[in-house]
């Protein structure tokens, strides 16, 4: 059984057999198989997921839902806030006392997802890794406006990985508002193996990081 979370850049599969070429292959525990593929690759398979949320056409859970049911599993503090980063989107969920407390959906905005720093990335030819946590940040609202002030920056004679570091912090700021300041953060999303929006982060609140599979384990029933 095929348990899909089909984001717009990357499709994260959790799979009750191993059926998906190596090169997707991330880990395996406890019978269960774990995969990040290209979601270009995912439109083009005859597969048919038990459970699937995200950017597909027949994607038949709520992406709130397995978002809370896969931080439970986990096994999170019972008064938490759990934000969910993707290329597309910004979620979050709040729980207190163990139950559903407030969340918000941001699915408008490119300034808070990682669409943006993806294109920002591949225009300047920087890698990800070159990005390093800035004290300074881009006051941030959207990310059209962003980028004008990265190309302004570079114009300038900053360096375009030190641009782009800036506007990540500003992307950390604007989440951290999003999710109403709180004291920690769960992180869940691509962003999670970004260093950079990760130290930034850091500078307003405690994270700990959960990974890109937490919503696949919410639609995994077992």
């Amino acid at each position: 059984m095929i348990y899909l979370d089909a984001g717009t850049t990357y499709s994260k599969i959790i799979s009750t057999e191993n059926c998906f070429s190596d090169e997707f292959f991330i880990k395996n525990n406890d019978e269960k198989f774990y995969y990040i593929v290209p979601s270009n690759i995912i439109k083009s398979m005859e597969i048919t997921p038990e459970r699937c949320c995200g950017h597909m056409s027949n994607a038949n859970e709520n992406e709130i839902v397995a978002l809370a049911k896969g931080a439970k599993k986990i096994g999170i503090a019972e008064n938490s806030t759990i934000l969910d980063l993707g290329s597309r989107d910004a979620k979050w969920i709040k729980f207190k006392a163990g139950k559903f407390h407030d969340m918000d959906w941001n699915t408008s905005c490119a300034s808070s997802t990682g669409a943006t720093v993806e294109m920002l990335l591949k225009f300047y030819n920087v890698a990800s890794n070159e990005l390093e946590y800035n004290e300074e940040k881009f006051a941030v609202t959207c990310g059209i406006f962003g980028m004008e002030k990265i190309m302004d920056s570079i114009s300038a004679g900053i360096r375009p990985a030190e641009a782009i570091s800036k506007f990540v912090h500003g992307i950390a700021f604007n989440a951290w508002n999003f999710c109403k300041k709180p004291e920690k953060i769960y992180l869940s999303g691509g962003f999670c193996e970004n260093k950079c929006l990760v130290d930034s982060l850091k500078k307003y609140c405690e994270v700990e990081l959960l990974g890109r599979f937490v919503l696949c384990e919410g639609l995994f029933e077992g």
